[in-house]
């Protein structure tokens, strides 16, 4: 997603309302959200790029970057937010989790893979169109992933916004395989009339996959739930950590809906979803 100056496209410049969706769900955003996370000063673990056309995606050609400091090594896959792709999770200029990796290494955290992929902007759910940008991650992200060596017998999931809906919505798909599940900022709403345009193809397409309604896929998977009193998506979040049998690790404190909070949860994200990796 977009942030700061455009952050969803409705952010009032300088702070002011952030509204969400066609029912004009306004919450107040607030400008004083901390300080932003630094980017490790380290040389960061080598990232390695392709693509591949997938069918799930109905033709489209996905990018994919993986970050990986050995062989053989558990995997945390990154799904980005609307209007990223998976560079993102890599840009100096934006997530940098290469060096993340790095520093984490550094300080002892179990050594795993990072890798992000094109999910386009569909929410990372099956939509009318057929396009399936989860079943993309499942059924071929993974596999060209086991492919390079890594094991996708050990799989983590880490999203932010958009991403991070997604990382919730795919816990079932994933089966034994997945160890743990971090998001950041997830985009979650209670109604569809809140969402934002195009997140989903109508009610009946919201109805299906929100995760309100269905917090027992959560049951059992170790989670961290990360978000800013000055997200536009706290409330949510808050209720839905509320309404979950087990509280998540994480929590909520200062920060927004931009890279300068997700940077300065991203060091216990990852070392969360390590450590459940090498469970």
């Amino acid at each position: 997603m977009l942030f700061r100056s455009s952050r969803r496209g409705l952010l009032v410049a300088g702070g002011g309302a952030v509204t969400l969706g066609a029912a004009g769900a306004a919450y107040r955003y607030r400008t004083d959200d901390g300080p932003d996370g630094p980017v490790p000063d380290v040389t960061g673990v080598a990232v390695t790029s392709g693509s591949f056309v997938s069918q799930a995606r109905r033709g489209a050609r996905c990018g994919w970057s993986v970050a990986t400091p050995g062989e053989d090594l558990p995997v945390v896959v990154v799904l980005h937010g609307r209007r990223n792709d998976h560079r993102s999770a890599f840009a100096r200029s934006y997530l940098a989790l290469d060096r993340f990796l790095a520093a984490g290494l550094a300080d002892a955290m179990p050594a795993v893979a990072i890798a992000s992929v094109d999910g386009g902007d569909t929410y990372w759910h099956r939509r009318r169109s057929g396009e399936d940008a989860g079943a993309m991650v499942v059924d071929e992200f993974l596999p060209l992933l086991a492919e390079r060596g890594l094991d996708t017998s050990r799989v983590a999931l880490l999203g932010w916004s958009m991403g991070g809906f997604g990382a919730l919505h795919l816990v079932p798909a994933l089966g034994s395989a997945l160890k743990g599940v971090g998001v950041m900022s997830p985009a979650l709403w209670h109604r569809y009339a809140d969402t934002s345009p195009g997140s989903y193809d109508d009610a009946a397409d919201f109805g299906r996959v929100t995760i309100f309604g269905r917090e027992d896929t959560l049951a059992g998977v170790p989670l961290r739930v990360d978000c800013g009193k000055g997200d536009p998506f706290y409330p949510a979040t808050r209720d839905l950590v509320a309404d979950l049998a087990t509280r998540p690790a994480g929590g909520f404190g200062r920060g927004g809906h931009d890279v300068g909070y997700w940077r300065r949860v991203l060091p216990g994200q990852l070392r969360f979803l390590a450590t459940a990796l090498s469970a």
